[in-house]
C-alpha cells in the first residue's frame, strides 16, 4: 500500500522516498496536536523524521542517526570490504608477500616495493592492503617495545659528487659488522628526454650489496621533485616491516631548496665536499637549516686542509641558524671514505642524536608530523590525477593547451577555467 506523508511544521518529512529539510525545529506541542499521545509514546531523546499514514492510521518514522566521522572500526570495515574485491590469486599473492616480508624474505620485500611503485590501479589497491597489514604488525611490535621506534631512519643528501654512495658502502659495512640490518633506498634521477634512469648507485656499493644483512634498492624519481620518489615513504615502512633497523635514504644530487627527504626520516644528514663554498654559503636558508648533521667528505690527502677549513666555517655558520630540535644542536663532522677515518665518531654522534630524541619523546612527535605532511602530499597528487581524469576537464585540456601555446590566454586563466569546469560538473552531479 502506498503511504502518504503528513507534513508537520518544523519536522523532517518524506515524500516519494526523498527527504526534505525543515525550516525550523517543531515543538512537542505541535506533535501532540497532530496526533494525541504521540509525543508521550516516542522514545526519549529521539527525534521524529515524519508521520506516515498506514493501514492502521498514523505512525511515527524515527529520524536517521546523525552521521559520525569514520572511526577505526569504519576503516577496518572498509579494509575488509576492499579485501573482498580481490580474486583468489590476488589473495594468495597478498598473503605470501605479507608473510614473507614480515619474516624477513628479501625477495618478498623487493616485490612489495615494486607493487608500491606501480602506477596500475589494481596493483595500487594491493599495495595499500599490504602496507596496512605491515603497519598493523609494526604497531604491535612497537607496543611491545614500550612504544619506542624499532628503526633509525636517516636521510643522506647533498650536491652531486659529494661522495654519498661511497660513504654508504663503508658506513653500511661497519653497521652490519656491529650486528645491524641495513636497508639502503638509493634514488636516481630520471631523464627528462627518455624517462629512464641509470640506477647506477648500486655499482658503487659492491661489497655492501653482497652482505646478507644489507638490502639495496635503487629507484627512479619519475619526475618527483625534492630528491626522493613518490613512494619512498612506503618503501621505508616495508623495509622496517622486514626487520631492517637502519634505513638509509640516499637522495639524488640536490640543490639548496630540495629537502623533501627531511619529512620522512629521523635524522637529516647533509654531505658537502671540501670545495663546498664559504661561510656565506653555509648561512643561506634552505637545506642547511634543515640538517641535523653536516658531514664534510673526502677529508684526506691534499683535501684535508680545505676540509678542516670548511668544517670550521660551517660550524660557525650553524650558530646563526635556528635549531630544528629543542634538544639537539647540529654538528659538523669530517670523514674520509677512502681510508675509513671518522666513521666511529660519526656513528657515536648519530646514536647520541637518536637516544636524545627518543628519550625526550621528540622523535615520536616528529614522525607523527611527518605522516601528516605526507598525507597531504598524497592528497595533492591524487587530486591532480583525479582532476585530469575527469571527463569534462579531460575534454577541455587539448583546446586550452592550444590556446596557451598560441598566447591567446595565460596559463593561469586556463587553470582557472579547468578548475571552474571541474567544480561546476561536481555540483551538477
Amino acid at each position: 500500500m502506498m503511504f502518504q506523508a503528513l507534513l508537520l511544521p518544523g519536522v523532517w518529512c518524506r515524500w516519494g522516498g526523498r527527504a526534505r529539510a525543515p525550516a525550523l525545529q517543531g515543538s512537542r506541542a505541535s506533535l501532540s496536536a497532530a496526533s494525541p499521545g504521540l509525543a508521550q509514546r516516542r522514545a526519549p531523546g529521539r527525534q521524529l523524521h515524519s508521520l506516515v499514514r498506514g493501514p492502521r492510521g498514523l505512525r511515527p518514522v524515527p529520524a536517521p542517526a546523525p552521521s559520525a566521522p569514520l572511526g577505526l572500526r569504519g576503516f577496518r570495515a572498509e579494509q575488509q570490504q576492499m579485501a573482498l574485491t580481490l580474486s583468489d590469486w590476488e589473495k594468495r599473492l597478498l598473503e605470501r608477500l605479507c608473510n614473507g616480508l614480515l619474516g624477513g624474505d628479501r625477495s618478498c620485500l623487493a616485490e612489495g616495493i615494486t607493487l608500491a611503485e606501480s602506477t596500475n590501479g589494481q596493483k595500487k589497491h594491493l599495495a595499500r592492503l599490504l602496507l596496512q597489514k605491515v603497519l598493523d604488525c609494526q604497531r604491535e611490535r612497537e607496543r611491545l617495545n614500550d612504544q619506542r621506534p624499532l628503526a633509525f631512519r636517516m636521510g643522506l643528501s647533498g650536491p652531486p659528487g659529494a661522495g654519498k654512495s661511497t660513504f654508504i658502502e663503508k658506513f653500511g659495512k661497519m653497521l652490519t659488522g656491529k650486528g645491524h640490518k641495513v636497508a639502503v633506498l638509493a634514488v636516481d634521477p630520471s631523464s627528462k628526454t627518455t624517462g629512464g634512469s641509470l640506477l647506477g648507485d648500486k655499482t658503487r656499493m659492491i661489497e655492501l650489496s653482497r652482505d646478507m644483512n644489507a638490502y639495496i634498492r635503487p629507484s627512479p624519481t619519475l619526475g618527483t621533485l625534492g630528491g626522493v620518489t613518490r613512494t619512498t615513504n612506503e618503501a621505508i615502512i616495508l623495509c622496517e616491516g622486514a626487520g631492517y633497523d637502519i634505513i638509509l635514504v640516499e637522495t639524488v644530487g640536490v640543490g639548496q631548496s630540495e629537502f623533501a627527504v627531511a619529512d620522512m626520516v629521523d635524522m637529516f644528514i647533509l654531505f658537502i665536499s671540501p670545495a663546498g663554498g664559504d661561510e656565506l654559503q653555509g648561512i643561506k636558508r634552505g637545506i642547511i637549516e634543515m640538517a641535523d648533521l653536516v658531514v664534510v667528505t673526502k677529508a684526506d690527502g691534499e683535501l684535508l686542509v680545505p676540509a678542516r677549513k670548511i668544517q670550521a666555517e660551517y660550524t660557525s655558520a650553524l650558530k646563526l641558524l635556528r635549531n630544528q630540535s629543542k634538544s639537539w644542536k647540529p654538528k659538523v663532522m669530517r670523514v674520509s671514505s677512502k681510508y675509513g677515518e671518522g666513521f666511529t665518531n660519526l656513528w657515536e654522534k648519530m646514536t647520541e642524536f637518536h637516544t636524545t630524541l627518543v628519550t625526550t619523546g621528540e622523535l615520536q612527535l616528529k614522525r607523527q608530523r611527518q605522516q601528516k605532511v605526507w598525507m597531504w602530499n598524497m592528497i595533492q597528487e591524487r587530486v591532480t590525477e583525479y582532476l585530469c581524469n575527469h571527463p569534462a576537464v579531460r575534454n577541455q585540456i587539448p583546446n586550452l593547451e592550444e590556446k596557451v601555446v598560441r598566447g591567446d590566454i595565460t596559463p593561469g586563466l586556463a587553470a582557472d577555467i579547468l578548475l571552474r569546469t571541474f567544480s561546476e560538473k561536481k555540483q551538477i552531479l
